[in-house]
């Protein structure tokens, strides 16, 4: 690790690897483990060890996560010099971490020995106090340094770099309390707003503009939550006294080059990670928080909530909004063995076409960091098979069994209705949306007229209820959705797997003999979120007669992703790539909505479904 400086004399940031000296919850955290202390071993010249207020990128070297996570430095120390390089020295940063995501719960995993990529230290420092005149015989502190929850971290590494007994502490918490073991405070006091520790109550119970005047102080230094922060700035100006805040916001490079963690002043925007974390607290513009769509503030009204988690699709009742995806879950028995698929919400088949199907020759799936393509070309038994063979095991489920129609041409496509109209299956789903085959599929979904001709065609031949599903591909997708409602669907399902091409490097070709592949996974998540957003804007609009269910697929593996796609419309998810890479997927998924649900206080889905739109 060496050091290099730019022409103004600050440290430029380096980017290397850590190593874990430890990783342990930090006591008096509540509720318990939701706080880990993350010690770092590293190795750097004497200067490059960072000062109080700055910060790192951290990210765990084995975790997932594509970005790392600002951590501010609690402590740091440098024990000796390095062994095989005298000008170096050994040293250990420890972070205090809230798990609350990801990258956060990554970073909580680690162990001893494990390694991390830093990049830092990062970002300006709190300005020293001015030092008392000599023989001022004023004993009382004039330094104020207030710490909120997590932010209570980097206000606490720069008390201890303070003389003892010059500095008041004020530490406020929701519940319990942390970091607060290497203070030397001429006072230190706690609010907590249960009452667990200290004053019962946010900070306003312990200090207001009032207490800053008796008390004398000359300088605030305050980092915490933004309405905490806000509140700070708001007393220190009654007051007449200096403010300096560590802020927050998120973070993709640390570098200053991105843009994307600016923070609203006077002066413009700055950003967080160059500009500050520290900035003058009289500069800062604090908006108020977006309020929350008025179906949350309604449920969390509710107490005491048994969540239902069923849904309707036209008269048909899923007992939950979770569906196995067609073309990834087989007919649903492949799984039983492996886990109680029962308790899905619905299983849609493996596409089918009136004949039986090869399928696409050569490689048919190719791995990606970020999500799986495919290229099977519809490969399935065919309707009568189905319908002989793997639908009575369907039935058998408790799921709503869902037949995926799909087909070559219009003929083929009503022919195959005809026979699944005479059958027990509850649902069909047309498919006019394949991505991987020469005729059919996708073609009928791209424009609106050749959409609403096939769903027109398939209703005239059946009563059951249609779902029809769409292709990303179409240049519009909203109007090819409003197309089939008006022809018929009683629900639309989007959106299949977008298209992809993958080279196979060594060779100099592409990896699909087709070339094109479709493209499913957690990378297309955020795109589909948006179509869905987009049919369910558009439906929302319609009489309430015309209004259908829209069934939100791509990129779904978590229950936050369902209740994202929920709320921007959609009345049930689809779930595919995600199961090959944990089968569990789905069922963690309804368990995961429904303590979401009993949490927020919603008693159905509707309750919260398009609160976003």
């Amino acid at each position: 690790m060496s050091e290099t400086k730019d022409c103004n004399g600050n440290t430029i940031p380096l980017y290397s690897k850590g190593t874990v000296a430890g990783c342990t919850t930090v006591a008096g955290a509540v509720p318990e483990s939701s706080v880990y202390s993350l010690k770092v071993n590293l190795t750097a010249k004497e200067k490059s060890f960072p000062k109080p207020g700055q910060f790192y990128m951290i990210r765990a070297t084995k975790g997932k996560t594509l970005l790392g996570r600002p951590i501010s430095v609690f402590h740091s120390e440098i024990s000796k010099p390095n062994k095989e390089n005298p000008k170096l020295f050994d040293g250990q940063i420890e972070f205090l971490i809230l798990k609350k995501g990801k990258g956060t719960e990554e970073l909580c995993s680690l162990e001893k020995s494990d390694s991390v990529d830093i990049l830092g230290p990062l970002g300006n420092i709190f300005p020293r106090p001015k030092a008392k005149k000599t023989g001022d015989k004023n004993s009382k502190p004039e330094i104020c340094i207030i710490g909120g929850g997590i932010g209570v971290a980097p206000v606490a590494g720069f008390a201890e770099t303070l003389e003892a007994k010059s500095y008041d502490f004020y530490a406020s918490f929701k519940s319990g309390k942390y970091g607060l073991k290497n203070l030397k405070a001429s006072k230190l006091t706690v609010t907590t707003d249960d009452g667990s520790c200290g004053i019962k109550g946010m900070l306003p119970k312990a200090i207001d503009e009032n207490t800053i005047k008796e008390k004398g102080y000359k300088v605030i230094y305050a980092c915490g939550p933004t309405p905490m922060l806000s509140y700070v700035k708001t007393i220190a100006e009654k007051a007449g006294v200096k403010c300096w805040l560590s802020m927050e916001s998120k973070m993709a490079c640390g570098m200053g080059v991105c843009l994307g963690c600016t923070i609203e002043t006077t002066e413009g925007y700055k950003r967080c990670c160059k500009d500050g974390p520290v900035f003058d607290g009289t500069k800062l513009i604090f908006n108020k928080p977006s309020a929350p769509a008025p179906q949350i503030i309604e449920a969390r009204n509710n107490k005491k909530v048994k969540p239902d988690l069923s849904v309707k699709i036209r008269d048909v009742v899923l007992p939950n909004p979770v569906i196995g995806s067609s073309g990834t879950f087989g007919f649903g028995v492949e799984y039983k063995d492996v886990f109680d698929v029962n308790k899905l919400g619905g299983i849609s088949s493996k596409g089918l076409t009136l004949e039986p199907r090869q399928g696409n020759s050569g490689i048919r799936i190719w791995e990606t960091p970020s999500g799986l393509m495919n290229s099977i070309g519809l490969q399935n038994p065919g309707i009568p098979h189905f319908i002989e063979h793997e639908l009575p095991a369907m039935l058998k489920l408790k799921p709503v069994t869902i037949a995926n129609l799909s087909g070559s041409t219009l003929e083929s496509y009503v022919e195959g209705a005809k026979l699944l109209d005479k059958t027990q299956v509850p649902v069909i789903e047309l498919n006019i949306s394949c991505p991987n085959v020469s005729a059919g599929g996708a073609a009928f979904g791209m424009s609106c007229s050749t959409a609403g001709e096939i769903t027109r065609a398939i209703r005239a031949v059946t009563k059951k209820p249609l779902i029809v599903k769409l292709t990303p591909q179409a240049s519009d997708v909203v109007g090819v959705a409003l197309a089939c409602i008006e022809a018929g669907a009683d629900g639309i399902s989007l959106c299949n797997s977008f298209q992809g091409v993958a080279i196979d490097i060594e060779k100099g070709r592409p990896v699909f003999d087709k070339v094109k592949a479709g493209f499913g996974g957690p990378a297309v998540r955020p795109i589909a979120v948006r179509l869905v957003y987009e049919v369910c804007s558009a439906i929302k609009q319609l009489p309430k007669e015309k209004q259908v269910p829209v069934v939100g697929i791509g990129g779904v593996s978590t229950w936050e992703d369902a209740v994202e796609f929920i709320m921007a419309g959609a009345t049930a998810v689809q779930v595919g790539t995600n199961t090959f890479a944990n089968p569990n997927t789905m069922i963690e998924i309804v368990d995961g909505l429904k303590s979401f649900m009993a949490r927020k206080g919603f008693k159905t889905i509707e309750d919260f479904r398009g609160c976003a739109l």
